[in-house]
């Protein structure tokens, strides 16, 4: 591979400049702006599934793979992008992010058919992997002081957040208005207008040291990380995990990734320097960040899918109901930068956790009748959690290694909360299905439903997916209810299987963080 070095130019900011930066906080106000780009479509597709469906005729295995279209490149593409904003520059990248994001959202706003609506969703994945990318790098050199990045990280963190939180308030209220297509335009005018002004005031910065390609490292990466994520998918649908082509997908993903760390070894720079994982403090917050991006958005798939099968909220309520999941990483993320400069962050990130794994917890007491404000109140403290775990990941994360590696730090740092946020949905549903086709029979059996009605209530159900069970139909009104109550029962359970996994999985992430990071640790 060939060697690049850069010679410094007159409009960017390199490795070596210390100390403050006149270009700091229009820098910062873009990558915040960069991130909020990124993640404001996350959410919004997914609450406009069934307006897809009716309108584009869509199967379930269609309506999968539009959320997966946009999750498989963004997962694989952000080291690879971390790569080229190194060696080519962030600005590049950043701009790149921007106009691919634009494009797809004009893709997916003319697709006449699910085909073309993939190509729109995995152009914006694309194009979030590369603002990920760019916006912790551009962020980490304009502050080189522990203090100003922590701070810095806690308003990025707040943008992402409110990128998540605005997305399904915004497209509740558009699919009340408009058609599903229109869910598009918020992110398509943002970011358009992002791009005008980050090409006119956004100075570019590099890594000012030797550099390789490394195209090998980023080729595996890339097949390992899209096998992986595509056998999970495709492990929780109809084909099993035994399939032919699950067992050849997780077998492509080990090969690859096993030469990946392989070359990875052997090169003299690599793309991701596994040096990074002789750090306790990195390798802790790296876990961390994986199950908490994994907890996290599963439970926010289940929550979501009760909400909307078993209440038959709309996608509007959907979004309110789960704003503080979200909401108040927005509110309190700058804080939290405050209080990691005079707390330890161990402590910190190890009370974080321990909130957001009790609040996923307590989901396992709802029940049907359980009340919007308890539901709120719930949430609320997952939020909590979250709010105060997220931002003191990632500074730990980055603080935690030399300079000159805060970017590679950075984006594996995204690198694995993408991973985990790709593979909470694929899991969450495997559990939910299993659990609802698990408990259903006995549901119905106790509701006095007659045996035939109840073989095809669960024959529909265990064929045709979780979601036909919101909307039976049979042959009288009282066996239609008494079908819909047991269907309650059974989604109210698995939700609980959820919640389970959910906050057990936050709760050891918290005892990992306290075993490699303590709950006294302070980055100078």
């Amino acid at each position: 591979m060939s060697t690049v070095r850069h010679a410094a130019q007159p409009n960017s900011i390199h490795e070596e400049t210390e100390g403050y930066s006149p270009h700091r906080k229009p820098t910062i106000v873009l990558a915040c702006l960069g991130v909020l780009v990124a993640y404001l479509p996350v959410v919004g597709v997914s609450t406009a599934l069934p307006a897809i469906q009716q309108a584009l005729g869509a199967s379930t295995a269609s309506l999968q793979w539009i959320t997966d279209a946009f999750i498989i490149p963004t997962t694989a593409l952000v080291l690879t992008f971390g790569v080229i904003g190194d060696l080519l520059g962030r600005k590049r990248v950043y701009l790149t992010g921007l106009g691919l994001s634009v494009a797809g959202c004009l893709v997916a706003i003319t697709a006449p058919g699910v085909d073309q609506l993939y190509v729109g969703q995995a152009l914006a994945g694309a194009g979030t992997a590369a603002l990920m990318a760019s916006t912790i790098g551009l962020i980490t050199h304009v502050c080189p002081d522990s203090r100003t990045r922590t701070r810095a990280i806690g308003a990025w963190t707040a943008s992402l957040a409110l990128g998540l939180t605005l997305s399904p308030l915004f497209d509740g209220q558009i699919l009340e208005h408009a058609g599903w297509r229109w869910i598009y335009l918020p992110t398509l005018l943002l970011g358009a207008a992002t791009a005008v002004i980050g090409a006119n005031h956004l100075t570019d910065s590099r890594a000012d040291r030797e550099l390789h390609h490394d195209l090998p490292g980023q080729v595996m990466v890339i097949i390992g990380i899209t096998c992986l994520v595509f056998g999970f998918i495709e492990g929780g649908g109809s084909g099993g995990w035994t399939s032919p082509l699950v067992v050849c997908a997780f077998a492509a993903a080990f090969m690859a990734m096993a030469g990946f760390v392989a070359v990875e070894l052997e090169s003299p720079n690599p793309m991701f320097d596994l040096r990074l994982f002789r750090s306790r403090e990195f390798t802790g917050a790296a876990i961390a960040m994986a199950v908490l991006m994994f907890a996290q958005v599963g439970m926010v798939f289940s929550l979501s899918e009760y909400f909307g099968l078993v209440e038959h909220a709309s996608a509007w309520d959907v979004g309110v109901r789960l704003i503080a999941i979200n909401g108040l990483t927005v509110v309190l993320a700058p804080a939290v930068g405050r209080l990691t400069g005079h707390l330890a962050r161990g402590l910190v990130l190890f009370a974080g956790l321990v909130v957001a794994g009790v609040g996923a917890l307590l989901v396992t007491r709802f029940e049907a009748g359980t009340g919007a404000g308890t539901i709120m109140l719930v949430i609320a403290v997952m939020g909590v959690g979250i709010a105060l775990a997220m931002p003191t990941i990632t500074s730990v994360a980055i603080d935690s290694v030399p300079r000159g590696l805060a970017s590679t730090a950075g984006s594996s740092n995204s690198a694995l909360r993408q991973i985990g946020s790709a593979l909470g949905p694929a899991v969450f549903g495997v559990l939910l299905t299993n659990r609802i086709v698990a408990t259903l029979p006995v549901h119905l059996a106790a509701s006095g439903l007659n045996p035939v009605d109840q073989g095809n209530v669960t024959g529909l159900v265990s064929t045709k997916g979780i979601q036909v069970g919101a909307y039976l139909q049979l042959s009288t009104r009282q066996a239609t209810g008494r079908a819909l109550a047991a269907y309650s029962e059974s989604f109210t359970d698995a939700l609980h299987s959820s919640a389970l996994v959910s906050g057990v999985a936050v709760l050891a992430a918290a005892l990992i963080s306290a075993f490699f990071i303590g709950v006294r640790h302070r980055t100078e």
